[in-house]
């Protein structure tokens, strides 16, 4: 009976490390899965908006205003996503609006 207990822990033991294994295998997955996603995202928005500012200043008949649109908009958001990433927020300013539990 003792030697049939033993055999059961070890199994059990067996398979939670196997679940382990398995669930740092499907996050190591999912990360690389989310950088290749955010990688193409970054690239595909550079390219539309590298394409629209050529159209923009390349085409003759361009006004002053269009070609300052071209530059300005994209450089607008990409400010506002580098003030919002690199802006420090403390864990009190975070915890006031939520309800503690």
């Amino acid at each position: 009976m003792l030697a049939g207990l033993v055999a059961v822990l070890l199994l059990w033991v067996a398979w939670r490390l196997s679940v382990r294994r398995a669930r740092k295998a499907a996050e190591a997955t999912r990360r690389g899965g989310r950088l290749l996603s955010l990688t193409g995202r970054v690239l595909v928005g550079a390219a539309l908006i590298s394409g629209v500012q050529w159209l923009a200043l390349a085409h003759p008949n361009a006004s002053g205003w269009a070609k300052l649109a071209a530059l300005m908009v994209p450089a607008l958001f990409a400010s506002w996503v580098l003030v919002r990433a690199l802006t420090v927020v403390s864990n009190e300013d975070q915890l006031r609006g939520r309800r503690r539990r």
